[in-house]
């Protein structure tokens, strides 16, 4: 009998082999992703004082009213550009990636793609 491979396990695995070697300072801070079957979610983390500086998602005001008839895939552009203005907002230009886990395909990439077009190196 085969057994079913969790795909989050094995996703979280990833994620804690990434995590060892990122961690968000004040002069870059880590830009995390989160993505769930229906939303992403994105927010950029300062890891030595453990606050959240900016945060966006799907589920944002400013985000749902740009979202009719939208893919995923545009939706999750949509959060990275703010997610990326936020920040510019608070004086965080230079930020590293955390993909949380996920491969760097699809919506993932799409949220990196709109964020490096608000302005964020990374």
């Amino acid at each position: 009998m085969f057994s079913k491979i969790d795909k989050n396990s094995v996703r979280m695995a990833r994620h804690y082999r990434q995590r060892r070697n990122l961690v968000g300072t004040s002069e870059r801070p880590r830009l995390n992703v989160y993505r769930s079957t229906n939303h992403i979610y994105a927010q950029v983390i300062d890891d030595l004082t453990g606050s959240t500086l900016v945060a966006a998602s799907t589920l944002d005001a400013q985000v749902k009213s740009g979202l009719d008839g939208k893919s995923k895939t545009d939706a999750a552009k949509l959060v990275g550009k703010v997610v990326g203005q936020r920040a510019i907002e608070k004086g965080v230009k230079k930020v590293v990636f955390d993909r949380g886990g996920y491969l760097y395909t699809g919506r993932v990439a799409a949220l990196a793609a709109g964020a490096r077009e608000a302005g964020l190196d990374f």
